[in-house]
This record gives structure tokens, C-alpha cells and sequence, in this order.
């Protein structure tokens, strides 16, 4: 299963961009998260989508869009609509008044949003909101963690169609999304690889073994961690491929599961699939190398690579 890490490059170099299909706004955290808490409370108050829609001179398809979060609320819509659902809490007026007009605000990606297609847009969205992140990984080690020589080995891939401005572009884009990491209060970020990640050379030996001791610099349990899955643990949980399971710390938030595929990525949000993956990155992390020892296996796979 593809990840975005070696999703897009692909996708660019063999032009199958998503531009190519029709185009539909995609949700981004913001507004997937206001859109829910409106249709909830529309719910509640036994509002049809038709009621709704006469009340902000819209019709059926445009509540649905907003509540999907594939389109904007103004604030006068979210007064309206909250009126009609006879919602008094002063507290949640604003609270949701806010997330409308976050949504529409401009994100540090929007100089590339040009080579950016929609989805990985969407991607940047989830990623940059999460307040905890599970990733595992079987085959490259994540954008958010690799060096600026190892990014541009892996998205020029094992073709040269890439002109240098783009790989450049991307290159600034992967660096950029590592930027959440050093905030002031960065996301919990929970790291297992495959051992085949460690072992495999991606560029020079030289890049890889960079590539292995920033692995190890960065490790901070518990707020950064990094696990290995040896090779002697055999079969495992994530044989089936790469995922990543992002949560909020906002109640409202609803919790999601990337998965990649060729053509880009899914997302999972109903309670019994983000639980089943949860699960799976447990016994994932149950079958890795404590910290300390995954440390020690990667600092002599850089060795080796050296000697």
C-alpha cells in the first residue's frame, strides 16, 4: 500500500494527477469537523435538510456539502441555521463560528498549491491539526522525519523526469510539513517502521546513513517515538501496508485513518474501522523493539553503511 511520501512524486511523473478527474472540494479538518457538529445538531433538532436549506436560501445539496465539509459556512449561515436548531449556548455559537472562518484561512502550503493536487492539500490539512499521529511505515522512512537528501532522492525516484524546479518544490514542501514538529507544543508523534526501512539504501550510503542518525536524534519518547519491527519477528500486523491513524484534541474532532493506494488516499472515520486500526497499531507496537533497542539496530545498520 502507497503512502503520500512516495504517492505524489509518482503520480506527477506519470501525469495520472487528479486534476484529470472532476474536481470537488475536499473536506479539510476544519470544516469535516464544523460540518459534523452542524449535522449533528440539526439531528437533534429534527431539522430536514430541506428546512435547512430554505432557511439560508440554499437548497438540499448545498446542507449536504457543508456538512460533508466540502464547502464553507459564512458566519451568517452558521447564526441562521444555529437559530433554526434552537441552539442557546453562547459558547458553541462561537466556537463554531471560529472553525467556519479557520477554515477559509490560507495554510503555509498555498505558495505550492499549484503542484499540490487536492487531496494531498487534504493530506497537509489532517496532518497539520492532528494533535497525536500513529504512523507505520514498511518501506521508506516518513516525509516527516526524513532528511532533506533522502526526500529528494525519494520523490526523484528511478526516473529523471523531474525537472530540478520541481523536485526542489516538493522537496520545500516535505521540509515544511516537519515544521509542526518544533512548535511550541508539537503533536505526540508514534513511529514503528519495518526493519526493511532501516536496511533498504535509499541514495548514497552516505545519505542513508544521515537519513539513520537523524532517526535517532530526533527519537524523544514519549512525545517523538521510533520503534523497529525486527526481521526475526516474522509476520506481523501491518503486512498489508502502510497507515496512519490521526487524532484530535478537540472533542468535536472525529478521529482518521490514511490509507494509500495507487491512484491516492482514503480516509476512515466511522468508529469500527479507526478502532480495528488502533488495534492493529497496538499489536504493531507490541511486536517492535522497545526505544532504546531500536535505536541500537539502527545506529549499526548506519554503521555498516560506513565501515
Amino acid at each position: 500500500m502507497a503512502s503520500y511520501d512516495t504517492l505524489v512524486p509518482d503520480l506527477h511523473r506519470r501525469g495520472a494527477t487528479l486534476s484529470s478527474r472532476p474536481r470537488h472540494p475536499q473536506p479539510t479538518v476544519r470544516r469535516r469537523r464544523l460540518g459534523s457538529e452542524l449535522k449533528r445538531l440539526r439531528e437533534a433538532a429534527k431539522i430536514s435538510m430541506d428546512q435547512a436549506a430554505e432557511r439560508i436560501g440554499g437548497d438540499k445539496s448545498k446542507i449536504s456539502r457543508q456538512e460533508n465539509g466540502r464547502q464553507g459556512v459564512t458566519k451568517l449561515e452558521i447564526e441562521a441555521l444555529l437559530d433554526l436548531y434552537r441552539v442557546s449556548d453562547s459558547k458553541l455559537k462561537t466556537a463554531l463560528v471560529t472553525l467556519a472562518r479557520e477554515g477559509r484561512r490560507k495554510n503555509w502550503w498555498a505558495p505550492f498549491s499549484d503542484i499540490l493536487d487536492e487531496r494531498f492539500q487534504e493530506h497537509l490539512s489532517i496532518e497539520a491539526d492532528a494533535g497525536r499521529m500513529l504512523l507505520f511505515q514498511p518501506l521508506l522512512v516518513p516525509g516527516l522525519l526524513q532528511t532533506r537528501e533522502y526526500a529528494e532522492v525519494s520523490i526523484r525516484g528511478d526516473e529523471d523526469s523531474h525537472s530540478d524546479e520541481q523536485v526542489e518544490s516538493h522537496v520545500s514542501v516535505r521540509m515544511g510539513r516537519q515544521e509542526i514538529l518544533q512548535r511550541d507544543s508539537p503533536p505526540q508523534l508514534v513511529c514503528i517502521l519495518d526493519e526493511a526501512v532501516i536496511r533498504r539504501v535509499v541514495g548514497s550510503p552516505k545519505v542513508m546513513a544521515d537519513q539513520l542518525r537523524k532517526l535517532i536524534e530526533v527519537n524523544n519518547p514519549p512525545r517523538l517515538s521510533i520503534q523497529i519491527i525486527p526481521f526475526s519477528q516474522g509476520c506481523h500486523a501491518g503486512l498489508d501496508g502502510a497507515f496512519s491513524v490521526y487524532s484530535y484534541p478537540d472533542p468535536m474532532d472525529l478521529d482518521v485513518v490514511s490509507l494509500g493506494y495507487l491512484d491516492g488516499l482514503i480516509y476512515l472515520e466511522e468508529d469500527g474501522p479507526v478502532e480495528r486500526y488502533k488495534l492493529a497499531f497496538d499489536q504493531l507496537r507490541s511486536s517492535a523493539l522497545p526505544s532504546r533497542q531500536s535505536m541500537d539496530l539502527i545506529a549499526k545498520a548506519a554503521r555498516s553503511l560506513t565501515s
